[in-house]
């Protein structure tokens, strides 16, 4: 089965407070997924690169990969706009 997103080395930092450490994760298409974790594991974060919410929060820096499909959401030059709207947002 084809994964929908995928997340490759993912590290996220709210200036020097590293909130997302390598993250590594396939979700595949047509499939519940559930991210189940106590408070400040980084759940809300995380989701939140996918639909790049983190973009309006100062600070923040992001490396590695996360793919929505075939598109690279951190692309430069992409419509992010357009995204949310085909991620259901």
């Amino acid at each position: 089965m084809s994964s929908i997103v995928t997340a490759k080395d993912l590290c996220l930092w709210y200036g020097t407070a590293q909130a997302l450490n390598n993250i590594n994760i396939e979700i595949p298409e047509k499939n519940i997924t559930a991210f189940i974790g106590p408070s400040g594991c980084g759940k809300s974060t995380f989701l939140k690169t996918l639909n790049r919410m983190n973009d309006l929060i100062p600070g923040v820096k992001i490396t590695g990969e996360v793919r929505y499909g075939e598109q690279d959401v951190y692309a430069p030059g992409l419509d992010v706009n357009l995204l949310r709207k085909e991620i259901g947002m």
